[in-house]
């Protein structure tokens, strides 16, 4: 039984990675997960130059998830690239880097930075606050995606996966608009933009007002739009939100997912990645699969 995946020409062991921001770069979670068993690690955002963030409080539970405005948060490229790199490589993982700028020039910056490294592919957020535009996400524009992407594409050495943000009509169009740039693969979704009031301080509870929200509420509009998505491009797909279990990952990949990434479930059981591994396994041998791209997009 095969449980590789080949995403855009790299192959991975199995079809599980981590959601941007919810693993750091992997060495907090190295006590408890064993990053050679993941098919890729994909680090937090990082920016041509350190980001504090938000100001806090920047995290907050809701019923079924949580929600964060942490920011992008990061240290900066340089730092990154001397200490986060090294350490992924001691491990059988492929590496994900996912880039995040303020505007096309950040973009630009670190993924030329990143040319040379010895990274896997490269996850681009363009769900980041696009200043040139009024702080509307650049990935709310298919013609902007387009030209971001093709940009890119022109600078980059590795495979690039455009990161989608769900909030938008049409989750399609923006696929579609990333295909046409050249976009290796799209990764979905982002996160939901919600907000919620503290009734007792009667202010927001969390600094920025709005947070993106995460976790199995979101898990079936996330299926939804992967399988549109699925049915509206012909590059891979990597589907999260609110995977918390094998069954989710599944579900995803059965939608039109070749491979699926887990965040928030990670803060409450940091060994969820490796139980989905072995689960999405256990399923395939009960149901004599042979390899995982025969689940891939199987129900119509």
């Amino acid at each position: 039984m095969n449980m590789s995946v080949n995403i855009a020409g790299v192959e991975w062991k199995n079809p599980v990675t981590v959601a941007s921001g919810t693993f750091g770069s992997g060495a907090e979670f190295d006590e408890f997960v064993d990053l050679n068993k993941l098919g890729a690690v994909t680090t937090k955002g990082v920016a041509n130059v350190p980001w504090t963030g938000n100001p806090t409080p920047r995290v907050a539970e809701t019923y079924g998830g949580m929600m964060n405005a942490i920011g992008l948060q990061n240290p900066g490229i340089d730092l990154f690239c001397k200490r986060d790199i090294p350490f992924l490589k001691k491990y059988d993982t492929k590496i994900i880097v996912n880039v995040c700028g303020h505007a096309p020039e950040e973009y630009f910056a670190v993924v030329e930075r990143l040319a040379n490294e010895p990274i896997d592919m490269m996850e681009i957020n363009i769900s980041c606050p696009n200043v040139n535009a009024g702080f509307l996400a650049f990935g709310q524009d298919p013609k902007q995606v387009e030209k971001l992407t093709a940009e890119i594409k022109k600078l980059a050495k590795q495979p690039v996966i455009m990161k989608l943000t769900p909030n938008v009509t049409d989750i399609t169009e923006i696929a579609k608009a990333a295909e046409a740039g050249g976009a290796d693969a799209v990764s979905l979704i982002n996160t939901l933009t919600g907000m919620k009031i503290d009734v007792n301080r009667r202010t927001f509870a969390v600094a920025n007002k709005t947070a993106g929200v995460s976790g199995p509420a979101i898990h079936p509009i996330a299926v939804r739009m992967v399988y549109q998505v699925a049915n509206a491009v012909n590059i891979p797909i990597i589907g999260m939100g609110g995977i918390a279990s094998a069954e989710d990952a599944i579900e995803m990949i059965l939608a039109g997912a070749s491979a699926v990434a887990v965040g928030t479930a990670n803060f409450h059981n940091p060994a969820v990645t490796m139980e989905i591994v072995d689960g999405i396994e256990s399923y395939m041998k009960k149901f004599g699969f042979n390899s995982v791209s025969e689940m891939v997009g199987l129900v119509k």
